[in-house]
């Protein structure tokens, strides 16, 4: 696998985090209070994973820009 498809993957699976626990907390119906913290530290969490997984695309893209620069010299 190359580096942009592990991103891409990465940024989807953050996104499906981050969505389900977003999901949890708004369709809670009473009874059982969700753990807020836990779901708290879980959305911190997908947005560091999506953030992280970002920066290996923009990596990736400056990477490619200067081997074409080189190439084009």
């Amino acid at each position: 696998m190359d580096p942009l498809s592990i991103a891409r993957y990465g940024m989807m699976s953050a996104q499906d985090r981050l969505a389900k626990s977003a999901d949890r907390v708004a369709n809670w119906q009473g009874g059982d209070e969700p753990d807020l913290v836990r779901e708290t530290v879980e959305q911190i969490e997908a947005s560091q994973q999506f953030a992280a997984n970002a920066k290996v695309v923009t990596f990736a893209d400056e990477m490619w820009r200067s081997l074409m620069d080189i190439q084009h010299a």
